[in-house]
């Protein structure tokens, strides 16, 4: 029996389900893609501690990094469809490709892949640690194979963010800023559509009474769409006579010159929250995502063999 793909080993498999172009769900490929490989029921009965099946988490896996490369797309939620760029991909590779090969096709000007964007957060293995390095230990295996998640969960949060309603984004802000603890006990919060507000988009009360007072301003732009200074320029006239700081939140980026104009300005406190902070964020305090798993790792307690 030939061990079971990793993650990488399903991405062409995958592939090659969805070639024909039709739209298939997350479980359909699953099943479809296991056939490709040769999947043993030995092999499909092995599960993780999460109860999921090793393979789903592996196909799950190899369906998020084609989509973050735009080699699939999601028509409709839990569902996929190959794109010209996956068909490349396939016609490229089609008896197998890695992570890094895929990266690679990013930064060919000739390719349809999208540009790989390097990580802020560390280096990581498999999410599921099979196979893991053998220069780190079993709790560092754990905690890059959870930054590795969490990047593939940011990047699609802010897929989201940037594909609904600005009005959605707007409300979703103010629910962050609240879970962060802005609003106080007893405070408001609301997302707000004032008539000649210079684009204030929410305003937290602080405490009861709304005597302090938090304002926000959320722009959902695409990326590569950056926030410039006169936007920043906009957002201070339309605070001044009410408050003395805001926060500007966007899903895309901040320029230089707005950077430098948030850094230097006197007239009030403005801090700036870009995409990539936005999402970690969101993640950190539980907004547009939930637990799917939970890890405990034990060590001895002393006390007890005292």
């Amino acid at each position: 029996m030939t061990a079971m793909p990793t993650w990488e080993g399903f991405m062409v498999p995958c592939l090659k389900v969805l070639s024909d172009g039709t739209v298939l769900n997350r479980r359909e490929i699953r099943e479809r893609a296991a056939h490709v490989v040769g999947l043993s029921e030995d092999q499909r009965a092995v599960v993780l501690g999460s109860g999921q099946p090793m393979y789903a988490n592996r196909v799950g896996w190899a369906l998020s990094q084609l989509t973050r490369v735009g080699a699939l797309a999601r028509p409709s939620r839990g569902n996929y469809q190959i794109t010209p760029a996956g068909k490349q991909v396939l016609a490229q590779f089609p008896h197998g490709i890695t992570e890094n090969q895929l990266d690679a096709l990013g930064e060919d000007p000739n390719s349809a892949i999208h540009p790989y964007v390097p990580s802020t957060r560390p280096a990581s293995a498999d999410p599921v640690i099979d196979e893991p390095p053998a220069t780190l230990d079993p709790t560092e295996q754990i905690e890059q194979g959870v930054a590795r998640v969490h990047d593939a969960v940011a990047k699609e949060l802010l897929e989201r963010l940037r594909g609904r309603e600005p009005a959605f984004f707007e409300r979703a802000v103010v629910e962050l800023l609240v879970k962060m603890g802005y609003g106080g006990t007893g405070g408001v919060a609301a997302a707000t559509q004032l008539f000649n507000d210079g684009g204030i988009d929410g305003i937290i009360d602080q405490d009861v009474l709304g005597l302090n007072k938090v304002y926000v301003q959320a722009k959902r732009y695409a990326a590569g769409n950056s926030v410039g200074r006169p936007e920043l320029q906009g957002f201070v006239g339309a605070l001044i006579g009410k408050a003395d700081r805001g926060v500007f939140i966007t899903t895309s980026s901040f320029s230089s010159g707005a950077i430098e104009y948030a850094d230097r300005n006197t007239t009030m406190r403005l801090i700036l929250i870009d995409g990539s902070r936005l999402t970690d964020l969101m993640i950190r305090y539980g907004v547009g995502v939930q637990i799917r798993d939970t890890f405990h790792v034990v060590e001895i307690d002393e006390d007890f063999f005292e």
